[in-house]
């Protein structure tokens, strides 16, 4: 029987003042110390718990901040889940950005070293996929038996074909923060403008309604894509799956993704994915069996792959079907659980 503790940030009145103003002043300047600062409070919160519990392994999820490393020293063996490190978010930056000050302020963002320093001195570190595993042990310089591959999984469950919700023709779903440039939403919509006086697609466009979006709704109206691009704000996980079944093609067109669990998802509901051939999709999707993989930032390749896929309904549900069988196969949280399960008892023995 595992007894199981999780650690999630309090509100920040509640931590020591001096902890509060390095977090604001840090955020004034650029910087992203929001990690650093979790994992103070995280340390200052399991040694309360030492007091009444005996812990066998802290699982850190990509934190990987000074007081990870407060944690370690304590004597509880600690691993940390990566699933791509920040140096590929800052890369993408650097290389999206429009403007000398938008690159600098990319470099400055990201605590890179802090990560680099932590992991290291960490019992392993979980990679999502072979390929963030692959990037993990390049950006910290870890030797390959450091570092252990366990795949993401979907609840195959809930995330399934529904006979009781038609496809709806020429249906495309984005799922992710469009103002991210890793999620690659200007080259979906940049593919779509190329597309729209010839196929009569529409695109539903999942994103966080808290956040204030900018990116999409500058593109759309810029392309004239209004009346074919519906914004849906955050939807229930029950909303995904109807949103996933009612698509013919779901897009993911990211610069880099440790694993893609929004495509992972769409195949689990037996719905073809057009993806990039960056990052982990390759291990996720059999192109040309379970979707359609093409080069990151190839605009006129993902064009091309959306009008074929788009204009060959039968093509698209023998994809679909395929996709299913795939994720049911090799990516499903109880496989997961049990090579964790497994790490745990490598590690705390």
């Amino acid at each position: 029987e595992t007894e199981r503790h999780f650690f999630a940030d309090r509100h920040p009145l509640e931590a020591f003042l001096p902890l509060n103003f390095y977090e604001l002043a840090t955020s004034r300047v650029g910087m992203f110390s929001v990690m650093a600062a979790f994992s103070i409070r995280a340390y200052d919160r399991f040694r309360e718990l030492l007091q009444a519990h005996r812990f066998d392994v802290v699982h850190d999820n990509q934190v990987l901040g000074y007081g990870t490393l407060l944690i370690r020293a304590s004597g509880v063996p600690t691993v940390a889940t990566v699933h791509h490190p920040l140096v590929v978010d800052r890369r993408n930056r650097v290389l999206e950005g429009r403007s000398l000050y938008e690159k600098v302020q990319a470099i400055i963002f990201y605590p890179f070293f802090m990560q680099e320093v932590v992991a290291r001195r960490l019992d392993r570190v979980v990679s999502v996929s072979g390929q963030a595993a692959r990037a993990v042990r390049q950006a910290f310089a870890l030797p390959e038996e450091r570092v252990v591959v366990v795949h993401n999984g979907v609840d195959t469950e809930l995330f399934r074909p529904c006979d009781e919700v038609p496809k709806r023709a020429r249906r495309l779903v984005f799922v992710g923060r469009s103002d991210d440039v890793n999620k690659g939403a200007r080259y979906l919509l940049e593919a779509l403008n190329i597309l729209k006086d010839e196929v009569d697609f529409r695109l539903t466009l999942v994103d966080d309604v808290k956040t204030r979006l900018r990116l999409a709704p500058r593109l759309v109206r810029e392309f004239g894509l209004s009346s074919r691009v519906d914004f849906s704000g955050r939807v229930s996980q029950e909303g995904l799956v109807r949103l996933y079944n009612e698509a013919e093609v779901v897009v993911s067109p990211s610069l880099y993704e440790g694993f893609g669990l929004p495509a992972a998802e769409a195949m689990a509901c037996g719905t073809p994915v057009v993806a990039t051939g960056a990052g982990a999709f390759p291990e996720l999707i059999e192109d040309g069996a379970t979707g359609v993989l093409v080069p990151a930032r190839d605009v006129q390749a993902l064009a091309a792959a959306l009008r074929r896929l788009l204009a060959d309904p039968a093509r698209a549900r023998a994809m679909g079907a395929a996709a299913r069988q795939r994720v049911a196969e090799r990516f499903t949280w109880r496989r997961a659980a049990e090579k964790l399960v497994q790490l745990y008892e490598e590690v705390g023995r």
